[in-house]
C-alpha cells in the first residue's frame, strides 16, 4: 500500500469514526467507491445483511478494527478495478495547485435543493433543481489562470454531484463554458457575488442546454461556507 492508500485509509477511518452517524458515512464511502453491499459483504467475508444492518443504524456501530477491515477491502476491490478512485485521491494529492479551492467537503447524505438554497441564501436563475452530494467552492480567478483541462475534473473531488462554488466572478461566462466543455457536469452552480440580473446571457443558455441549476448568491463567502458545514453535521 502506498502513501496515497495510507493517507485515503486514514481520511475515510476518521471520518466514519468521528461521523455523528458511522452508518450513513460508511454507506457514503461505499457508494463513492462504487462498490454494492453484495461485493463488499463478499469481500469481507460476512453477509450482506450485515453491510445493511450497520448502513441503516440496525446494528450498532462497528469497532475500529471492522471499520479498517471494511476500508481495506473498499481499496482492494478499487485494485481489482485498476484504482479508480485511488487514482482521484492521488491526482488530488500530487501535482495539484489546490490555492484555487477554497473548501471542499463531501456530504454524509444528500442535501434536497431547496434547503441548499436556504443555507446559501441563493436565488435560483433557471428552473432546474438537484440534490447536492457536496460542494466545491472555487477562486475562479485562479482557476482561470492557473488550471487545464484536466486539472478542471480534480475540482469534483469523489463525486461530480455536488455545487461547484465559484467566487470572484463578473458575469459568470467563463465558469459556464468550463462546464460546458467537460465531459463530468456538476449537480448545481453558483455563482457568487452576482444577482441574477448581472449573469451573462450565454451562461444562462449554456445552464439551460446543460439542464444544471444555476444559482446567485452574494451572501459572505466565509459565512455560506460556515453555514454549509453547520448544516451537514
Amino acid at each position: 500500500m502506498d502513501d496515497a492508500a495510507r493517507m485515503l485509509v486514514d481520511k475515510i477511518s476518521g471520518d466514519i469514526i468521528f461521523s455523528s452517524n458511522p452508518g450513513k458515512t460508511i454507506k457514503k464511502w461505499r457508494n463513492i467507491f462504487e462498490v454494492s453491499q453484495k461485493d463488499l459483504s463478499e469481500k469481507l467475508g460476512v453477509s450482506p445483511s450485515v453491510i445493511s444492518d450497520y448502513e441503516s443504524d440496525r446494528r450498532k456501530s462497528p469497532g475500529i478494527a471492522f471499520i479498517r477491515k471494511l476500508i481495506e477491502a473498499l481499496i482492494s476491490i478499487d485494485a481489482e478495478r485498476g484504482y479508480m478512485t485511488l487514482s482521484k485521491f492521488r491526482d488530488f494529492l500530487y501535482g495539484f495547485n489546490v490555492d484555487v479551492i477554497i473548501d471542499m467537503m463531501e456530504y454524509e447524505k444528500p442535501i434536497a435543493f431547496h434547503d441548499f438554497i436556504e443555507v446559501i441564501e441563493g436565488i435560483p436563475v433557471n428552473s432546474f433543481e438537484r440534490h447536492v452530494n457536496g460542494h466545491t467552492v472555487i477562486d475562479s480567478l485562479d482557476a482561470i489562470l492557473k488550471l487545464n483541462s484536466y486539472d478542471f475534473y480534480k475540482l469534483y473531488g469523489f463525486t461530480s454531484e455536488r455545487a461547484m462554488i465559484f467566487t470572484k466572478v463578473s458575469s459568470g461566462r467563463s465558469p459556464l463554458v468550463a462546464v460546458r466543455v467537460a465531459t463530468f457536469k456538476p449537480a448545481l452552480i453558483v455563482l457568487h457575488g452576482l444577482k441574477p440580473n448581472k449573469v451573462d446571457e450565454i451562461a444562462i443558455k449554456i445552464s439551460k442546454v446543460e439542464r444544471i441549476p444555476l444559482i446567485v448568491s452574494e451572501k459572505p463567502i466565509n459565512e455560506m461556507i460556515r453555514s454549509l458545514r453547520r448544516f451537514v453535521k
